[in-house]
């Protein structure tokens, strides 16, 4: 059943005698069910043509002595600005016939005064065939994908000028027509490619996927289009680093929400004219989003010091690797890769590693400010000392000190003061000038600091407690307290 009805019929001729495709039409007489945009468009434009013909026997019937030459189809009272110039602008007229049947040149041969072709040629299995190709010659591994088209911003300023000339016969026809009317070019575009993207490439076109196939569409000969929009709302167009070109598509839309429509009418003909080409496709991409591996004892929940050993089960580390080509790994693969981690040097092992997902990231991220740690540190006196005269550092439990940004990280670290809590400390006498101290702490302390002070830095500190000056010699991570990622089976 065609989707059209008697009702934007006229709407549909007038749209077609100005140069535009089958499937811009639908979307500007608000066609939003899917199967009519997905027929071939050959058949879609001998669907509409057959339709509007019949539309036109009825009118001839009603002329008494139809005149033996071609007369337009459109009756003088009808008639609204800018009919006369369509053909000057590149636009076709449908006109009747002695025998009843309608005429129209080129009618499959021009580009769409809206979409550009975006709709006419690269909706076509062959060009979606030219896509696949060349994202099976990526070599990237995927179970799904997302299809990300990116189109000309000057496409946003034909579709407003074709709707303001529709507007005017709508209004004297006391009909209502919206913008919000109008199917979306990017809607209808899914609409009929994205079952052929899945059928040619086996798998099903997934929103979420991390798998990202992009096309971007470029129209050099109408390029100027937008120019004039900037000359009347400068403030949407502000260059931006990362952009090439002022005239984005958001700018684009920003400036016509702005715009007076008698503005855009002085600066625009309606409707705008048919082009003499199509869009080129000026790129086609595939990436794929970061795989993340994460396992105990590389980095980097948090940081140490180049001298300092994480002991014990070791830390928490996640690695994303960006862009990857291969994604899939077996559980037997994974553990091959740990072993020649481990084996190819006796100051790094590695366990427990796995393939994780980008939200379980954030668990490690949580855990550097929540978690706790316990060190094991060797402390020097300068004064001689007794185990009398470090006794009482046992009994002290979440002791607050205030840490101003150390001078040795200040260059990488903005000046702050950050408060931490010594949770627990328990002390073993070496000798006079030594002794060994165990602490747990809040993630983020400054051990070095908490016990040589920093100058003043950081208060209070194991040389101020015990009032001498003191210094760390030794440290060494034993535990990093925080539940990930998940320990596995041997």
């Amino acid at each position: 059943m065609f989707p059209l009805t008697a009702e934007n019929k006229r709407v549909a001729q007038l749209l077609l005698s100005t140069g535009t495709c089958p499937r811009c039409i639908f979307r500007f007489c608000g066609v939003d069910f899917h199967a009519p945009y997905k027929l071939p468009y050959k058949e879609l434009l001998s669907e509409l043509q057959k339709f509007l013909e019949a539309e036109e026997d009825e009118l001839v019937s009603e002329v008494p002595n139809p005149p033996p030459k071609k007369i337009r189809l459109q009756e003088p009272e009808d008639r609204i600005d800018g009919m006369d110039s369509l053909s000057q602008n590149g636009g076709r007229k449908l006109s009747v016939t002695e025998d009843g049947s309608s005429s129209s040149k080129n009618l499959n041969l021009n580009v769409c005064n809206v979409c550009l072709g975006i709709l006419q040629d690269f909706c076509e299995k062959e060009f979606i065939k030219k896509v696949c190709q060349k994202v099976e010659a990526s070599g990237f591994e995927f179970t799904n994908l997302v299809l990300s088209v990116s189109f000309p911003p000057q496409l946003s300023v034909r579709e407003v000028r074709s709707f303001t000339f529709i507007k005017l016969y709508v209004k004297k026809q006391s009909l209502s027509l919206g913008r919000n009317d109008i199917v979306q070019l990017k809607e209808a575009y899914k609409w009929i490619t994205h079952p052929l993207f899945s059928e040619e490439l086996g798998v099903p076109i997934d929103g979420k996927s991390l798998f990202e196939v992009s096309v971007v569409f470029a129209h050099p000969e109408t390029v100027e289009d937008c120019h004039f929009l900037r000359a009347i709302c400068p403030d949407c167009f502000k260059p931006a680093k990362n952009k090439q070109s002022v005239f984005t598509r958001m700018a684009v839309m920003k400036a016509l929400n702005k715009i007076k429509e008698e503005d855009f009418r002085k600066q625009f003909p309606c409707p705008p004219d048919s082009p003499k080409a199509v869009c080129t496709v000026l790129e086609i991409e595939c990436a794929h989003g970061a795989v993340f591996v994460a396992g105990f004892n590389f980095s980097s929940s948090g940081r140490e010091d180049v001298d300092v050993r994480t002991l014990g089960n070791g830390r928490p580390f996640a690695i994303e690797l960006v862009n990857p080509h291969r994604v899939h790994f077996t559980s037997q693969e994974i553990k091959e890769l740990q072993q020649k981690i481990n084996n190819s040097s006796n100051k790094i092992q590695v366990r427990d590693l796995q393939l994780v997902t980008r939200e379980a990231i954030g668990h490690m991220k949580e855990g550097e400010e929540e978690k706790t740690k316990t060190y094991s540190a060797l402390i020097w006196t300068n004064k001689a000392i007794q185990r009398k005269d470090i006794e009482f550092l046992d009994d002290i439990k979440d002791l607050k000190i205030d840490q101003k940004t150390p001078l040795r990280v200040l260059h990488r670290r903005p000046l702050a003061v950050r408060t931490r809590i010594i949770h627990s400390m328990e002390t073993r006498y070496v000798d006079e000038h030594h002794f060994h101290l165990s602490l747990k702490t809040q993630a983020g302390t400054y051990i070095k600091e908490f016990v040589h002070g920093d100058f003043g830095r950081t208060k209070p500190n194991i040389g101020s407690l015990m009032d001498v000056t003191a210094d760390i010699l030794e440290l060494d991570v034993e535990s990093v307290d925080v539940d990930w990622p998940p320990a596995l089976d041997d």
